[in-house]
């Protein structure tokens, strides 16, 4: 698993995140431009998903698999659980969501480098 683009998606989720909580720092809806963002983020996030897959089946570490696949998938769910929830909530909590789901995102992504180095296990 490339280290690089890990740390690039995480920060991608970050940026989400800056970008959803300016919606709800400033009291606005679900937008179009904020699913284009999650969007494209999810997209990266897939690209993860198998590109992690594919290092796992040809690494010689002992990685939990489990654990690894299962971590892959709830990163990837994440973001369209997010998106149906903040675009349901008309309130300024909707992006609010939004702002969360994208930090554990985030936090997701490291932690899946740190699983697949064999450290926080």
């Amino acid at each position: 698993m490339n280290e690089t683009v890990t740390y690039a998606v995480a920060v991608g989720a970050l940026l989400v995140a800056g970008f959803a909580a300016l919606h709800t720092a400033r009291d606005l809806p679900f937008s179009n431009p904020l699913f284009y963002t999650v969007a494209l983020l999810e997209i990266a996030l897939i690209a993860l998903l198998i590109g992690g897959c594919i290092a796992l089946a040809q690494t010689p570490r002992d990685v939990d698999g489990v654990l690894f696949v299962s971590y892959l998938i709830t990163v990837v769910v994440i973001p369209p659980a997010a998106v149906v929830w903040g675009i349901a909530e008309k309130s300024r909590w909707g992006t609010g969501v939004v702002v969360v789901a994208m930090l554990t995102v985030a936090v997701l992504c490291v932690r899946l480098l740190g699983i697949w180095q064999g450290q926080y296990v």
